[in-house]
């Protein structure tokens, strides 16, 4: 049995994927796109160990934080993953929140798979660059990414072929959703509860080591704050900015997943998440025969 727990950021999922997985004896795939670098654990609002409750979690810490990782990558290694727990006739719940690395996944989604790469080795990295730049006008690589700026070059022209229609794996996808004004509430204590566990801190010791990574580009929370350590933005200017993104992520999130994939909602009880995870259970019990 596969079970795909889906929604926006802060609605619950890393808690239903833990009951889930406890009641259905299952292990967990991850499929959060910052999630799988190792030292971004506040800011990603990555699972605990005390939070794991035991649970085996897959695709978690899998990469350094200068590395690069694409969708691609994410759905060779998810896929051997899934395939291995299949073969060992396990139940398996996946839970994140980036859908396009769920649906590569799930869907019949293929990549266009390069022969050779390139040789760049007679480049310099000013040449390297320039290059990116003619593909990529707004590229955040920095100039002296030598590993990135040959990967881009290698990879930005990989089509893709799907069929959004079409499942490779049987599964059964649940989201979690809740009213806009609770949510947004949610979402705001959240960063205010990360800084306190220490996201300031965790985001500056990346700041000082000059890591400007595809990671802390993309992952809300980091950018920010390093305009902050920069001195263009106030804190407080900067701590606003990260949940106004993150409201906004999370409205994207919902709107992605309600248009792109096959999904049983869930309105999650905030005051008691115990009759949201048994609505879901009584949900999965019915549509397996259990």
């Amino acid at each position: 049995m596969i079970v795909a727990i889906v929604g926006p950021t802060g609605v619950g999922k890393t808690k239903m994927s833990i009951a889930l997985a406890q009641k259905y004896n299952a292990e967990i795939i991850s499929c959060d796109s910052m999630q799988i670098y190792k030292e971004m654990d506040i800011g990603t609002a990555k699972v605990t160990e005390s939070e794991k409750m035991g649970i085996k979690h897959h695709l978690i810490d899998i990469r350094n934080i200068d590395e690069d990782f694409s969708v691609f990558d994410y759905q060779i290694e998810a896929r051997k993953v899934l395939d291995k727990l299949l073969e060992e006739k396990k139940n398996v719940i996946i839970v994140g929140g980036t859908g396009l690395y769920l649906k590569a996944l799930l869907y019949d989604y293929t990549f266009e798979e390069r022969t050779e790469n390139k040789n760049f080795e007679n480049y310099s990295n000013k040449e390297l660059y320039d290059l990116v730049k003619n593909i990529d006008a707004n590229t955040k690589i920095h100039i002296n990414n030598r590993q990135r700026l040959e990967s881009f070059l290698n990879n930005h022209d990989k089509k893709v072929n799907y069929n959004a229609n079409k499942k490779k794996y049987e599964s059964i996808i649940v989201g979690l959703t809740s009213p806009r004004e609770e949510l947004y509430e949610t979402i705001n204590n959240r960063v205010d509860k990360m800084v306190q566990e220490g996201l300031i801190e965790e985001a500056k010791k990346f700041y000082d080591r000059k890591i400007f990574s595809k990671a802390i580009n993309t992952a809300i929370a980091y950018k920010e704050l390093y305009k902050y350590f920069d001195g263009t933005l106030s804190l407080d200017e900067a701590l606003e900015l990260i949940k106004k993104k993150s409201r906004n992520y999370a409205k994207r999130q919902y709107t992605w997943f309600n248009n792109q994939m096959d999904v049983k909602w869930f309105d999650i009880d905030v005051s008691n998440f115990s009759n949201t995870i048994l609505e879901v259970e009584n949900y999965i019990d019915k549509e397996v025969n259990i």
